[in-house]
């Protein structure tokens, strides 16, 4: 029975001395602090002590900075950015290239011609786009027209030529006697009994005729 007891006594030793930890050293302790304060530097929150920018750049309080290519200027706070807030020109309605690469937008490019019944025209080009009408494209890209006030033609049976905005009297002034037009300005003997004149000026109302005797045997 001896030998067997101190063989147990060897395997309970080896197994209180497994149990038991190793030492660490200060060392280590510094090591881990150290890592502990790269993270917290890399994950920090600047609030109340910073602003950073769209490219991780940090601010001190007090200083001005820009957070974005297109932002305005921004003064870092306690509470975080505070930004400049301008009255920003407003963009022309006829703009075609707007560019953000300030605080403001800014045009770069304005429609130099207008635009009217799906055709374009130059800056100040005047243009007929009917025999009435009279055009021009204004500096604003906006069409301006004038139409023609025709006067009112001297006769009855006016014409409209091609090219041409009013009507024309061919023939001259005119009016009608009876269902028979003759010309103004004289007298016309519209049959062996009559006589007729237009009125001056009154071409719209019906010929004076006078009837006088007719000849031998014509009633």
């Amino acid at each position: 029975m001896g030998p067997l007891f101190r063989t147990t006594c060897v395997v309970l030793l080896a197994l209180n001395a497994a149990a038991i930890p190793t030492s660490i050293s200060p060392e280590d302790y510094a090591a881990d602090e150290a890592e502990r304060t790269v993270n917290n530097e890399i994950f920090d929150d600047y609030r109340g002590k910073g602003c950073v920018d769209d490219s991780g750049f940090v601010y001190k309080l007090g200083e001005r900075f820009f957070p974005g290519h297109s932002n305005c200027p921004c003064e870092c706070t306690e509470d975080g950015p505070v930004c400049d807030q301008p009255e920003c020109p407003k963009i022309h309605p006829k703009c075609t290239k707007v560019e953000h690469n300030g605080c403001c937008p800014e045009c770069k490019e304005v429609k130099n011609f207008c635009e009217y019944r799906g055709k374009t025209y130059k800056i100040l080009e005047e243009f007929k786009p009917s025999p009435c009408e009279w055009c021009r494209c204004e500096p604003n890209n906006e069409v301006h027209c004038v139409v023609a006030d025709c006067a009112v033609p001297e006769c009855v049976n006016p014409v409209y030529e091609p090219e041409q905005c009013c009507p024309i009297c061919k023939n001259g002034p005119n009016c009608f006697a009876g269902t028979t037009i003759i010309p103004a300005g004289i007298e016309v003997k519209v049959d062996d009994c009559t006589i007729c004149r237009c009125h001056s000026g009154d071409w719209w109302k019906p010929a004076q005729c006078l009837r006088r005797e007719c000849l031998n045997g014509q009633s």
